[in-house]
């Protein structure tokens, strides 16, 4: 697996892969090692909505697609949209899950110590994040319950059981590349390129993007870049 420390600012960064559509096989041993019952089921919920968001997403079907229909249909068609932008945020984490031995792609300006340094500084964060969501939404999935008279499917609890075992499998992703997986670490001129183009203006900016994307053979880096390093600056 190959992750890319993408400079989105100053001194900000993000983790970057790019992996299949669907998430990362489980290993018989993850199956076999899952808890069974309730939570085993919950993550068989899960994968479900995940391959129907996938579905969605192919088909550029949207909340705008469902707006002559009922009100369950709108609230579906919004949730599916969420989960499909929940999956591109949080695939990596997904698929780090599943890793022993894993290149970090670094910009070359910086230290192969200092890459480590901040690589582990940012799955630190997002364990601790996960893990903190990973509570609030164990209670609200509790909570959506009351819904049960609600006739049809319950789309609230299917949208929090989803948030509850995705922010679980991120949290076990963030664990396994702290605890677990070797890193190899290569510096990268095209990443350090990255960092001079984010005060460009927009036109020159996805330009370059496009050519770094381009030559790192990776065909999502630029709408990747724009969300996080440009938004970020707008925000800033």
């Amino acid at each position: 697996m190959d992750v890319y420390l993408v400079p989105t600012g100053p001194d900000r960064y993000d983790l970057y892969c790019e992996v299949a559509d669907d998430p990362a096989p489980e290993s018989d041993e993850a199956v076999d090692a899952a808890p069974r019952g309730f939570f085993r089921r919950l993550r068989e919920r899960f994968r479900t909505m995940l391959a129907e968001a996938e579905r969605e997403r192919r088909q550029g079907r949207s909340a705008e697609s469902a707006k002559d229909k009922g009100w369950m249909a709108r609230t579906q068609a919004r949730i599916m949209c969420w989960v499909a932008e929940s999956i591109a945020e949080q695939r990596l984490l997904w698929h780090l899950r599943n890793q022993t031995a894993v290149s970090l792609f670094y910009p070359d300006d910086l230290d192969a110590q200092k890459a480590q340094t901040i690589l582990r500084s940012l799955l630190g964060k997002d364990f601790e994040k996960h893990r903190f969501w990973l509570i609030i939404n164990a209670l609200l999935f509790v909570g959506s319950g009351v819904f049960f008279f609600v006739p049809g499917p319950n789309i609230v609890a299917y949208y929090f059981a989803f948030r509850l075992v995705g922010h679980y499998l991120s949290m076990q992703g963030a664990r396994q590349g702290l605890s677990v997986a070797e890193w190899r670490t290569e510096g990268s001129a095209p990443l350090t390129e990255l960092r001079r183009v984010i005060a460009l203006g927009p036109a020159d900016r996805v330009q370059r993007v496009q050519d770094v994307a381009l030559r790192l053979r990776l065909e999502h880096l630029a709408s990747f870049f724009e969300r996080t390093a440009v938004l970020h600056s707008h925000a800033s």
